[in-house]
């Protein structure tokens, strides 16, 4: 059966590794160690294998290995359906990240065409409760699962976004100042309310009917005030024009994409996600990642790389064991972080193993 799995992964000077050597086998991979050990910074590394700033959202800078500051290089094979390919991103001070596939440089996006990738991380715990931000990127990195060039379109609307708001702030009032950005910012910004879209459909559909031990969300798109966003680019270009006076009161702009807010009702109980207890809220987050691996299995055409750190402390041994068998049953390889093996005992063979510990700022990798 064709897979998405790395197979190999290999870090130099990349945060405390200094050098970490993995042959993999295309099981799920549990990663235990204590507190500091450098099992994140494993994790971060695979996330590097899709677009964008992985797991941590950290700078190339910081990931390098200090007090070294020789920059980092994170390469590994990967089997992505029928095709084996060499991947490699790396970091060099002064310089800019460069990606390379199958020795030729290449842009993040085409890493997301050859690995999707999914996580959740601690921060995220909070997703419900704090601001719109943080759900909007959620959101965002789940409409990129399953279309790459997302990142792009997002990137060029924040790009040209920031220009008009300069253009605001300096009370510019030319309308062609305006014009050619506002254009763009539509183009870009009716992009991103059509993926954002898709993905909640695809996700709703992955939701349904599936035999999971874990709550659905009924998921919504809406504005995080009393903005109104058109879906359409002329549309939005029309809003932008007809509001550059209250934009320049404000000094920024009022309306688009960048103002929306993501939604979440606990389903079955009819209760929003920020009122639930914090284990409700995180029994709904593994849910929604879970369907998001579902529906991404039915689109790519194989179940993504999912990434989840510290996932197993928060959970009963009843949950654990579920959430273990969706892995499993699924045919993703999971990469999994825990401070201890017990909390992979109910794995047993179905998962690789690996040990990390650390010793003078040195993490080490072990069986």
């Amino acid at each position: 059966m064709p897979g998405l799995a790395l197979t190999e992964l290999t870090l130099s000077h990349f945060r405390s590794h200094r050098r970490a050597v993995l042959a993999l086998d295309g099981r799920p991979v549990a990663i235990h160690g204590p507190n500091g050990a450098g099992k994140t910074n494993l994790l971060e590394a695979v996330s590097l294998f899709s677009p964008g700033r992985g797991l941590r959202r950290s700078s190339a800078e910081e990931m390098s290995r200090q007090p070294e500051g020789l920059g980092w290089k994170v390469s590994g094979v990967l089997q992505s359906l029928y095709q084996v390919h060499e991947v490699a991103t790396s970091w060099e001070p002064a310089g800019a990240r460069v990606v390379q596939i199958d020795g030729k440089a290449a842009t993040q996006v085409a890493l997301g065409r050859i690995a999707r990738m999914v996580w959740l991380v601690p921060s995220m715990d909070r997703l419900w409760i704090e601001g719109a931000d943080g759900r909007r990127r959620f959101l965002d990195r789940i409409a990129m699962s399953f279309e790459p060039s997302h990142a792009e379109v997002t990137l060029t609307y924040e790009k040209a976004m920031r220009e008009r708001n300069r253009l605001l702030k300096d009370q510019v009032r030319d309308a062609h100042w305006y014009a050619a950005l506002e254009r763009q910012m539509a183009e870009a910004g009716a992009a991103i309310q059509a993926n954002r879209r898709d993905a909640l459909d695809r996700i709703a559909a992955a939701q349904a009917g599936a035999e999971t031990a874990f709550p659905a969300a009924d998921l919504t798109l809406g504005a995080a005030d009393d903005s109104e966003t058109p879906d359409d680019a002329q549309g939005f270009a029309e809003a932008l024009a007809a509001g550059r006076q209250r934009d320049l009161y404000a000094g920024r702009t009022l309306i688009g994409p960048h103002r929306a807010d993501l939604g979440a009702v606990y389903a079955a109980k009819g209760v929003p996600a920020r009122q639930c207890s914090t284990g409700e809220q995180k029994a709904l987050l593994i849910s929604l990642i879970l369907a998001n691996a579902r529906a991404l299995a039915q689109d790519f055409g194989a179940p993504p790389i999912v990434l989840l750190d510290e996932v197993a402390a928060h959970l009963d041994a009843g949950r654990r064991a579920a959430l273990y068998d969706e892995i499993c049953a699924l045919g993703a390889q999971a990469w999994m972080t825990g401070t201890g093996p017990e909390l992979f005992g109910e794995l047993g063979d179905r998962a690789q193993v690996v040990a990390v510990t650390e010793a003078g700022g040195v993490s080490e990798v072990g069986a």
